[in-house]
């Protein structure tokens, strides 16, 4: 029964693989009205873990919003039935990869933008990352995430903390 389980889920796996089309070039997050507020605004960003590293990768700064956006939390979701739901539970369960509860309240937004969106760099040069892989054992495949999908991401990971 174990070895069905785990050839369905290195088909599950490989589909989600090949599904994923190229990053197209130039692709960047320009942020909103909805997702850059000024200090002070209404629905100002949210500090996460000051002292958590925020990874490699482009993403310096990421605010975040207040409510949360639900547009973008649904487009994050069907990112997610796509590209991760294969290996990631959103319990704290591991699968393939570790579970998504919680992530948001254990990383900085600019970490999770970072791996999302620079998958190889991160894997091979952060600690935490690296720390990981020694417990999922696999490699997490790049995904090829635009810019804008990974905040879409970001905003259903903050959902399914809980966050409203």
């Amino acid at each position: 029964m174990k070895i069905n389980q785990l050839i369905s889920l290195s088909l599950l796996a490989l589909i989600a693989l090949n599904s994923c089309g190229p990053q197209a070039p130039g692709d960047a997050y320009v942020p909103t009205k909805a997702t850059m507020k000024e200090p002070g605004e209404a629905g100002a960003g949210v500090a996460v873990n000051a002292d958590d590293s925020k990874g490699k990768g482009k993403f310096t700064t990421v605010v975040l919003t207040t409510p949360l956006d639900q547009k973008m939390a649904a487009g994050g979701k069907a990112i997610y039935d796509v590209k991760c739901g294969a290996c990631h539970k959103l319990t704290d369960e591991k699968l393939v990869g570790p579970g998504w509860k919680g992530v948001t309240e254990r990383r900085k937004p600019e970490w999770i933008m970072n791996f999302i969106t620079n998958t190889d760099e991160m894997i091979d040069k952060d600690a935490s990352v690296q720390a990981l892989l020694e417990k999922c054992i696999v490699r997490m495949p790049n995904q090829h995430v635009s810019d804008d999908d990974a905040r879409g991401l970001l905003e259903f990971m903050r959902s399914n903390d809980g966050v409203k």
